[in-house]
């Protein structure tokens, strides 16, 4: 991304139709992000006096609602203070963000985004509300670092790039605990650019050789998986106990394995006997296991 748009915006829109201040995009009569700056507007910048055009990039997502953004630092200014954001993402409702939160905690993030939700959702309400955040506060003078347990929080190959695009035109720094991608990093930099294309290049490969062992697999006639141990009668008396409030390390005891390598022995209550079915569709429904 060019960076063009910063000096144009470095300087207050002379159209009085525009009148944008300085730091916020050239809007339309209709109170739209213009697609391209006013020429009046950009030929103020030396380098770019004789230019056709200059078009608003992605980041200020041209054609939406237009809306005054903070005054950009004054230019040489040095940053007066660091202010460390926390993002913390978990991709279903069933996982826990303890780990990634305690992690912030421990690396001395006090504000903290998190939210649970996948990575191919195409909207993150908490991922755009924490880098909009850290644009603003660090056009107020700041240093700013989104601090992120592990990269893979944020995304992997083209979506990674495409948010380290939008923090690096806010000039935030991003930071990552742990993970391939340990430690600070310039966002506009190339090495991270190249570690960020190659995470995505691995989800990738790791996907294809599963399948691919998939498919082999099933060739030979082996089955996918281990193999299930409870049935029908099983699992109808475990959450009639169930529902008779008994615990479920006490279902397991009462249940016998009638099938396959374990038979004669008990289920586990934790995982995958019917014990932890029940556990599981207890957790879900926020009470005891029923039918």
């Amino acid at each position: 991304m060019s960076d063009d748009f910063k000096h144009v915006e470095s300087r207050d829109c002379p159209m009085s139709s525009c009148a944008a201040p300085a730091g916020s995009p050239c809007r339309t009569g209709k109170g739209k992000v213009a697609i391209q700056y006013h020429t009046a507007r950009f030929r103020l910048v030396p380098h770019l006096a004789k230019a056709l055009s200059v078009p608003t990039p992605a980041v200020r997502k041209p054609g939406s609602a237009w809306t005054e953004l903070p005054r950009p630092v004054s230019a040489g200014a040095e940053p007066v203070g660091h202010v460390r954001i926390g993002y913390a993402r978990a991709s279903t409702a069933r996982q826990f963000l303890d780990a990634q939160l305690d992690s912030l905690a421990a690396a001395g993030v006090t504000r903290i985004f998190s939210e649970k939700i996948s990575t191919r959702a195409t909207k993150r309400p908490e991922l755009e509300t924490v880098v909009q955040l850290a644009g603003e506060i660090r056009s107020s003078g700041a240093a700013v670092t989104l601090v992120v347990h592990e990269h893979k929080r944020l995304g992997r190959g083209i979506e990674l790039a495409m948010l380290a695009e939008e923090l690096k035109a806010s000039d935030v720094g991003l930071e990552f605990l742990t993970g391939e991608l340990k430690g600070s990093h310039d966002p506009s930099g190339i090495v991270f650019t190249v570690l960020a294309a190659m995470s995505g290049m691995e989800r990738e490969y790791i996907r294809d050789r599963t399948l691919e062992g998939h498919e082999s697999a099933r060739k030979r006639g082996k089955t996918i998986g281990g193999a299930g141990v409870t049935d029908p009668d099983m699992l109808s008396m475990a959450l009639d106990l169930r529902d008779q409030e008994m615990s479920l390390r006490d279902i397991a005891k009462r249940l016998v394995i009638t099938t396959g390598t374990k038979k004669g022995q008990h289920p586990s209550f934790a995982t995958g006997g019917p014990g932890g079915r029940c556990r599981r569709r207890g957790a879900d429904r926020g009470a005891g296991c029923s039918r």
